[in-house]
């Protein structure tokens, strides 16, 4: 990965080939960005630039034989670390076990998302995290001198997954990072990290993709016409990822499951108060694996803004297929905004109790219930 393969993102990118040429290279950056953005591009582009033998004035050379190992994410001085969980076919807590199946991933566009990256290697039920034996695998590799690149870098993708203990560990190296040694963290959610990492690492903040950006990408890459890209790039709102996904023919759905689909049918039900439908809904869900649930809940969190927005007569903001314009426009008319608000209350409750592993169908119900007394009677 190239500056030059990146779309936009031009001061950025300049900001960083700078540093390296005034040596004022911070020994850990955080690239934070939205999902389906470039942070992880951005720090695969900076790690081949800072250990190109012949680095132009803008850009790695693409040709020597660091750039050529950087391409294939074979690098020996390049220790990619991301969340991992094992699978009956492939077993271990770190990411050196499921590197193989991690360049392929990378290397069809490096804009992916975590629920991509589960759904590729075939998580199922499990959520992917950064294992505190991987920590002690950073330490160990970090303690080894640079093979043949300047520098040693440590890519740590979605470091937000990193648990309390791998977190601390990661820590205390960042704290007295070894010499000649770089961290390139690429997250969707700083928020969650730990204040005293942020406080540890210099944050180069990475903006979605506009439209015109997006629908670039897309003709030059997949060759689509400029009246389809528009179209894609305006639903995808800055994220690539969605953009790519819904070229492939995969709008909105997670491998045959329409989101929208199942949360028009979810209100209706809530609507008639059907309780035998809901409770076989909730069994449904409950079968479902947890990225995909998480996903339910993030979409249904969405779609619960732009009835916020149409509420507000805030509809040119809104950025949506017409089928689902169309659900918001009738739908809206039976939602209250306080009672808007306390469903979203209860959206964020099942979400951090799935995150937490409850009974998947016991929360489903249990929001259903409360959703369905809300939109009756506001009760």
């Amino acid at each position: 990965m190239q500056f030059n393969e990146i779309i936009g993102h031009d001061e950025t990118k300049q900001t960083l080939i700078r540093a390296v040429q005034n040596n004022h290279v911070a020994h850990a950056l955080l690239f934070d960005g939205p999902p389906g953005s470039a942070t992880l591009a951005l720090a695969l582009a900076f790690a081949a630039y800072v250990n190109c033998e012949d680095r132009q004035p803008t850009d790695a050379c693409g040709r020597c034989a660091s750039c050529i190992k950087m391409r294939k994410l074979v690098h020996p001085d390049v220790y990619p670390v991301f969340p991992v969980a094992s699978t009956p076919k492939l077993k271990g807590n770190t990411s050196e076990a499921f590197m193989p199946l991690w360049r392929d991933f990378v290397g069809q566009h490096p804009y992916r998302t975590l629920p991509e990256w589960l759904d590729f290697f075939g998580a199922d039920n499990k959520q992917g995290n950064i294992s505190a034996e991987e920590a002690r695998n950073i330490v160990r590799k970090l303690s080894l001198k640079a093979y043949e690149g300047a520098y040693k870098v440590m890519i740590i993708w979605l470091p937000e997954l990193m648990n309390v203990t791998s977190a601390n560990a990661l820590l205390k190296v960042l704290e007295e990072p070894p010499p000649q040694t770089l961290f390139l963290l690429a997250t969707n959610a700083a928020d969650k990290l730990l204040i005293t990492i942020l406080s540890r690492t210099q944050r180069v903040a990475v903006r979605a993709f506009t439209d015109d950006e997006v629908a670039m990408h897309l003709r030059q890459h997949l060759n689509l016409d400029e009246k389809r890209a528009r179209q894609v790039a305006y639903l995808a709102d800055g994220n690539l990822s969605e953009a790519l996904q819904m070229v492939g023919d995969e709008p909105d759905r997670d491998r045959g499951l329409d989101r929208h689909a199942w949360f028009a049918d979810w209100m209706r039900l809530c609507y008639r108060q059907d309780l035998i439908a809901l409770v076989k809904q909730a069994d449904q869900f409950d079968a479902l694996t947890k990225e995909k649930q998480k996903g339910l809940m993030d979409y249904s969190l969405s779609l619960c803004r732009d009835l916020f927005l149409w509420k507000h007569q805030a509809t040119p903001l809104l950025r949506l297929p017409e089928e689902e314009r169309t659900f918001i426009d009738n739908f809206a008319k039976v939602l209250e905004v306080p009672h808007l608000e306390r469903v979203i209350d209860g959206l964020n409750e099942a979400s951090y109790h799935i995150e937490r592993n409850a009974r998947a169908k016991m929360v489903m119900l249990d929001l259903s219930l409360y959703v369905s007394r809300l939109i009756r009677g506001g009760k």
